[in-house]
This record gives C-alpha cells, structure tokens and sequence, in this order.
C-alpha cells in the first residue's frame, strides 16, 4: 500500500530529475565545447612547434614555447564552470527531494513535475547557499592534503625523505606522505555528510542557511553512525559508478577522436586531450539520472525520519 501511494511522487520527481539531467548535459557539453575552442589557437601553435623541430630534426618537449600555461588557465576555468554546474545540480535535486518527500509524507495528493518545479524555485538561492557553504570543508580538507603531500614530496618535512625510485618505501613516508594525507581529505566528506540534511531544513522549514546547517549538525549528530555509513555507502557507489561508465565508454573515446582529428585537420595535440577527458566527462554527466535520485532520495528520507525521531522524543539510533 505503501509502495502504490508513493508510486505518483517518484514519477513526478524522477520525470524531474531526467529535465535536469538533459540541462545538464547540455551545459556541461557547451562548457567543454567552450574550452576547447578558446584553447584551439593554443594547441595550434603547439602542434606547428612540434612540427618546426621534427622538420629540424631537433628535440622538443610537448607544450613547451609558452603553450602550457594558457592550456592550464583554460583548464582552471572549465573546471570551476563545471563546479558551479555541479553545485547548481546538487542544490535543485536536493531540494526537489525534500520537497517531494515532504509532500509524500503528508500525502498531499498527486504531484506533477510543474507543480514540484515551483515549490522548489522560491528557495534555490538558499539551497544554493547552503551546498556551496556544505563544499567549503571538502575543498578545505582537499587542498591541506595536497599541500602536506606537496611539502613532504619537496622534503620539507624534517626527518622525512620521498623514497628513491625502485626503493622500498619507509615506513615513515608511507605514514606522513600517503596515509596522513588520504585521512586529512577523509575529514572532508565526512563533514559533509554531516551538513547533507541543510538542503532540506532551509528549504521546507525556510531557516537560513546558517541556522540550516546547524540543524542538521544537530540531527545527524543524533545518527552519527547511520548517516556516515551511508554518506560513505553512496559515495563509494557513485565512484564506482563512475569508473565503471568511464571504463565502458572508452570505445566512444576513439570515435570522437577521428572526428576532432577531421575536425582539426589531424591536430593530434587537441584530439589527445578530448581522447584522455571525455570517457570521465560522459560518466560524470550521468551521475544526475542513473545515481542522484538514490543519493537525493535517501537524505531527504533521512532527514524527515529524524525530525519525526526528534519530535515524538525518540533516539535517533
């Protein structure tokens, strides 16, 4: 009976899921579409450097002649573009779930994708706000592992020595330069998953994200367990997920390749770098419709069953 009256509301809310997935698609392609058209001068004057020292029969080292450095700004833009699409993502799934749920708990009546859209528009700037304020400590815990891995590779750190090429690692650089770091960056998820209830309560309870976020430190600090192990359970799958899809659209690589090859009159420069990226693209642009829907789904269940814990006074477990 359960599943049946549920069944209206998943059609709703996945319907609404696949019209973000395709936006975001969209966008996604037109940013890396965008990025390689700004960088294709640059990838022309390397292949023409390249050729000027094969003809000369002189060495060359790739990217050399100035042709790195503008290949990296373009790259740094890209990626921050694709951030802030994944964070606009994350924030209309997010809140559409909690919505979605929150609707089917009080069993509302039917739930039309236009219907979902318009209870989730009014608070996307908060839920905006709080995701972005959510990713501050995984980018934090990201960028002080990279330096303390950073520091002890340039040996910095006294007493500590990057191991030698074909030597056996000590046990004090394995410790400081691999394991410490991978824990520093750990922090950083499991912070998140900490805050992954703050979409919901500033969205339906309309708190501001500050006090959002608190809420949900509160709440989930009453499940520290359950919503660790399925932070690190979803997480785990859509890495896999990922990989996986990466892995099996690896044949598509060579495909786009002969047509960046046509397209840039046999750049193989260009068409190296579109080669290496795109199979991880595609499989990161299916994350929306194949994983968020578990991922949305199962946080706006979570919240809504401990602020139903919290109020009938019942442990959280």
């Amino acid at each position: 009976m359960e599943r049946e009256r549920n069944r209206p509301y998943r059609g709703a809310v996945y319907g609404f899921t696949l019209r973000v997935s395709a936006l975001t698609a969209l966008v996604g392609c037109a940013i890396l579409a965008g990025g390689f058209a700004a960088a294709w001068d640059t990838f022309e004057g390397v292949r023409d450097y390249a050729d000027r020292n094969i003809a000369n029969e002189d060495s060359y080292v790739a990217y050399a002649d100035g042709g790195w450095f503008p290949l990296v700004r373009v790259g740094l833009v890209v990626s921050l573009l694709l951030l802030v699409l994944a964070l606009v993502v994350l924030s209309v799934l997010h809140a559409a779930y909690a919505v979605a749920e929150s609707h089917s708990t009080r069993d509302g009546g039917p739930l039309t994708v236009r219907e979902l859209w318009r209870r989730t528009r009014g608070r996307l700037p908060a839920a905006l706000t709080v995701n972005a304020l959510s990713a501050l400590p995984v980018g934090a815990m990201a960028v002080a592992a990279y330096v303390l891995w950073m520091t002890v590779e340039r040996e910095e750190v006294p007493g500590v020595r990057p191991t030698p090429i074909g030597e056996t690692a000590t046990p004090l650089y394995t410790l400081v330069g691999w394991v410490l770091p991978i824990a520093v960056m750990c922090l950083g998820p499991l912070m998140y998953f900490r805050l992954s209830l703050a979409t919901a309560e500033t969205v339906l309870e309309r708190r501001s994200p500050f006090k959002a976020l608190y809420r949900s430190w509160v709440l989930t600090r009453r499940a520290r367990t359950r919503t660790l192990g399925l932070g690190t359970l979803l997480t785990a799958g859509a890495a896999l997920v990922v990989l996986l899809a990466a892995y099996a659209l690896a044949p598509l690589a060579h495909f786009a390749g002969l047509g960046m090859l046509w397209l840039s009159d046999d750049n193989v420069w260009v068409t190296g770098v579109l080669v290496l990226i795109l199979p991880t693209a595609v499989a990161l642009l299916l994350l929306p419709p194949l994983v968020m829907p578990l991922v949305s789904g199962t946080f706006a269940r979570l919240g809504g069953e401990l602020r139903a814990r919290e109020g009938a006074g019942r442990p959280a477990g």
